[in-house]
């Protein structure tokens, strides 16, 4: 019975036109932010009764949604990562992650679509290739030379922070390589395969690492 509830939470939600709070500069996408599109499902979930839980532990995030007249409930999850925002306490930290999966386990809970992000961004993009060589590569290569602006990690690190600081230092030594905002924009597609990757394991520095795209892109428009 839940699961026929929902698809017809879903179907109400759907019909409801919902804005965009949430804005990315770098990639000029609009994105619905938790509060977006939260009362909205409370109330859908009133009406057609359905309850939702959300908790969390060290490595998944959950949320049960309950029938609340015969029990049943569907489950959803979410692999948990981490924070590290600047000027920010450990609980800020904890509170920005669990803030971030909760409205990912609502998006996909509810089937809500936010493919703009991608047409924004997506085109013919080069998957990221894993060379066996000693030291990661985060080098401009001649114009128009295959794999210019292309980041290769080879024999990434087992811990997941070691291989985001990896990401993040191949990016910013390209960034400083840039000569030009399309250099920017370059290395920003090339690379979106890693940068989703990113992403998915630690949206808070995903969203770090976009401001020094923007804060780079932004120094050329003043020049």
């Amino acid at each position: 019975m839940v699961y026929q509830k929902l698809i017809k939470a879903r179907n109400m939600l759907r019909k409801l036109e919902l804005k965009k709070s949430g804005h990315n500069k770098f990639a000029g996408y609009n994105y619905f932010e938790l509060g977006d599109f939260l009362p909205h499902v409370q109330a859908i979930f009133e009406e057609v009764g359905l309850c939702d839980v959300i908790y969390f532990d060290k490595d998944m995030a959950y949320m049960n949604i309950f029938d609340i007249e015969d029990g049943s409930f569907a489950l959803f999850t979410s692999p948990m990562g981490s924070a590290q925002l600047k000027g920010c306490h450990e609980v800020q930290n904890i509170g920005a992650v669990e803030t971030y999966q909760r409205r990912y386990l609502y998006v996909t809970a509810m089937a809500i679509s936010e493919h703009d992000a991608l047409d924004a961004t997506t085109g013919a993009v080069e998957p990221v290739k894993k060379e066996v060589v000693e030291k990661p590569i985060a080098t401009r290569k001649m114009a128009g030379e295959k794999g210019e602006f292309q980041i290769s990690i080879p024999n990434p690190p087992e811990d997941i922070n070691d291989w985001i600081k990896i990401v993040r230092d191949a990016s910013h030594t390209l960034l400083d390589l840039c000569e030009s905002d399309a250099d920017v924009m370059t290395i920003f597609k090339k690379n979106k395969v890693l940068f989703d990757e990113v992403k998915a394991v630690n949206p808070a520095f995903f969203k770090e690492m976009m401001v020094k795209f923007t804060e780079t892109k932004d120094k050329f428009k003043k020049e």
